[in-house]
Parts: C-alpha cells; sequence; structure tokens
C-alpha cells in the first residue's frame, strides 16, 4: 500500500471513530423506554436479540483487528459503518420500544440496563482504536500498562457479556425474567431464614453485660469490653420474650417461601403470552381484553416480592439487637405486605378463583396467626 493511501485511509478511520463516538454518546443518552401509547408493532425483545448479536459479532471483529498484524484502517471502518448504519440505532430503538406497561418494569429495566452497559464500554473500545497506524501493543491489549483502565480484550469481553445478557432477555421472555427474578427473592429470604435461624440457636450468657470497671482481672475485663462489641444472643433467661417472637418469625418466613414459590408456579408460569402488541379477539378473559393490567399487577407483585427481603433484613436486625418493640413492628409489616400480595392474585389471569386462590386464603390465615 503506497504510503498516501495508506496516510488518506488512517485519516478516513480518525473520522470514522470521530463520528462513531459521537453517536455512541447520543444513544447512551437517548436510549430510555418511551411511553405505552407507542402502538409500534415490532417486538423490542425480537429487535433487541438482533441487534445485540450483529453488535457482539462486530464487536469480535474490531477486538482482533487492532490487536494482529498487518493494522488495517479501511478494514476498521468498514466494521464501525456496519455498527453505526444499523445495529447501535437499531438496539437504542428496541430500549424505547421497550415500555414498562406491555414489558413489565422488571424488563423495561433489565433492557436499559445492559443496552447502557454495552454502548459505555463499546464507546470505552472504539476510543481504543489505535490512529497512528499500528496494532496495540501488548500493554494497551492485556490492561498492564503504567495507563489506567482495562485492556482491549478485558473491555471486549465486557461487551461479550452485556450482549450475551441482551440476547438472554429474548430467550427468557417476559414470563421467564419474572419468574428469574422471583426465584432470586425467594433464595436470598432463605439465606435470611438460615441466618436468624443459626443465629437463634446461640444462646447468651445471663453476665454478658457485666461492669467492666473496679477491681476486676484484666482479662475478665477485657472479655467484657469484647461482649460489648460482639454479637448479641438471646439470654437465657430472656426477659423481653425474644425467643417465642424469634419462633414465630421463622414460621412466617417460611410461609413466605411457600408463598414465593406457590406464586411462581400457579400465577407466573401460567402467565399469558406478553407483550400483547397486536389486538386479538380469544373470548372475554383479563389476558384478551387488555393485558395493561396483568402487566401491572405482576410488577406490583414482584415489589412486593423484594419489600419483603427489606422486612426481613429490618427484622433481622431487630433481632440481632434484642429491640423487642421493633421486632413487633417488622413483624407486622411482613404480615400486612404479604396479605396485600397474595390479595393482588386471587383471581387468575382470566379474572377466574382456581387451586392458589384457596391456598392463598389459608396462607393468608397462617399469617395472621399469633399476631
Amino acid at each position: 500500500m503506497s504510503s498516501s493511501k495508506a496516510d488518506e485511509d488512517i485519516e478516513i478511520l480518525k473520522s470514522t471513530v470521530s463520528m462513531t463516538l459521537d453517536l455512541i454518546t447520543k444513544l447512551e443518552a437517548s436510549a430510555k423506554p418511551g411511553t405505552d401509547s407507542n402502538d409500534s408493532s415490532v417486538n423490542a425483545l425480537d429487535l433487541a436479540h438482533d441487534t445485540a448479536s450483529l453488535v457482539r459479532a462486530h464487536t469480535t471483529k474490531l477486538s482482533l483487528l487492532i490487536i494482529n498484524k498487518p493494522f488495517t484502517p479501511s478494514a476498521i471502518t468498514k466494521i464501525l459503518r456496519e455498527l453505526v448504519a444499523g445495529p447501535l440505532p437499531g438496539l437504542a430503538s428496541a430500549v424505547e420500544l421497550c415500555t414498562s406497561g406491555k414489558y413489565t418494569r422488571a424488563m423495561s429495566f433489565d433492557l436499559e440496563y445492559w443496552a447502557g452497559g454495552l454502548f459505555s464500554n463499546l464507546g470505552i473500545l472504539v476510543k481504543a482504536i489505535p490512529l497512528d497506524g499500528k496494532v496495540l501493543s501488548d500493554d494497551a491489549k492485556n490492561g498492564t500498562g503504567t495507563v489506567e483502565g482495562n485492556g482491549s480484550l478485558a473491555i471486549t469481553g465486557t461487551i461479550w457479556e452485556a450482549c450475551d445478557r441482551v440476547v438472554e432477555l429474548k430467550k427468557l421472555g417476559v414470563a421467564g425474567l419474572v419468574i428469574k427474578r422471583a426465584e432470586e427473592y425467594r433464595d436470598l429470604l432463605k439465606d435470611a431464614l438460615q441466618e436468624l435461624q443459626e443465629w437463634g440457636e446461640e444462646e447468651g450468657d445471663d453476665n454478658e453485660e457485666q461492669d467492666a470497671s473496679g477491681d476486676e482481672d484484666p482479662d475478665e475485663a477485657q472479655a467484657a469490653v469484647d461482649n460489648m462489641f460482639s454479637e448479641r444472643h438471646i439470654p437465657k433467661d430472656d426477659p423481653d420474650k425474644i425467643r417465642p417472637k424469634l419462633e414465630s418469625s421463622l414460621k412466617r418466613l417460611r410461609l413466605l417461601i411457600l408463598m414465593y414459590q406457590a406464586v411462581v408456579k400457579r400465577r407466573f408460569k401460567a402467565l399469558p403470552p406478553l407483550p400483547h402488541l397486536e389486538p386479538e379477539t380469544r373470548g372475554k378473559g383479563k389476558a384478551d381484553e387488555d393485558p395493561g393490567p396483568i402487566v401491572s399487577c405482576v410488577d406490583e407483585v414482584l415489589n412486593v416480592m423484594k419489600r419483603l427481603l427489606d422486612i426481613t433484613d429490618d427484622l433481622a436486625s431487630a433481632f440481632y439487637e434484642l429491640d423487642g418493640p421493633e421486632i413487633d413492628q417488622k413483624m407486622d409489616d411482613c404480615f400486612l405486605t404479604s396479605f396485600g400480595g397474595v390479595e393482588l392474585l386471587m383471581e387468575n389471569w382470566k379474572g377466574q378463583e382456581d387451586e392458589f386462590t384457596t391456598w392463598a386464603r389459608k396462607f393468608q390465615v397462617a399469617m395472621k396467626k399469633g399476631w
């Protein structure tokens, strides 16, 4: 290649890099879910899947071109132009189309989050493209130089992860993502139950809070100080009746775990196809007439599940502090929140009562018992 041609290709590459970075910056700032009034029949998850797959493939080629000789600016320019022409704007459009009213807040949030990470890290990779006619050094490739930041290979891996997460959202679908989120919350609740149960099995010493002053032996005085800063446990004489509260709370936490499992099995796994983009005539059920209330109901139930985790954390803290009144308050919050959560799901997605309805009423009675 002649010197003049090589210089020309470098200048074109510089211009293309600048244009690409400008677009990525704009897309990163503007790729937000739009309004639910958008009546597009385009499936946002399909579009996101296809565009993210293309971005991943182009990123792989770009990553190889900037680290392997010979350095070919024209080939890099071609890849950047292809990204700008289709996949990047297409992914931003998918984020805009993925509204919470059609796809749930959970799906809308996840797509925006991972697409945002994709744009951000792709911008970093594009900035790393060498404009001096030479491939990246080993330090720049591996992130072993003095310049702060990851090397191009690590950045490429981060982009791949974001692309894979976007692609996975299509494979999961709305119901799959909702089930995944609910099961994650359930597992965290199981962890909290186990920790609280193990804490309750440790019995405190009635003399834990002895006075460390006076003529005590220095070792005993230090032990008393250590006790003041160590994890507290229920004293043997249990003057504040913490242990009965703990036993009651553990029973209700086990009930909550059952509730999460029942909701997944009887409601989330039975969700009608979402998103519901085109009107259909399939009877008079709620799912066929207007999926909007179903979507909002799913989001609210997920919010309840997450809120119950937060309450459980506060409840555990109250136990660790042996704070009787706060324990009572959090137990009450737990009951009221779970009661309201199952109330949202008393009817199935067709507006009918079923086996879950019967179970949910029994669950409410069991949760209430003992308050």
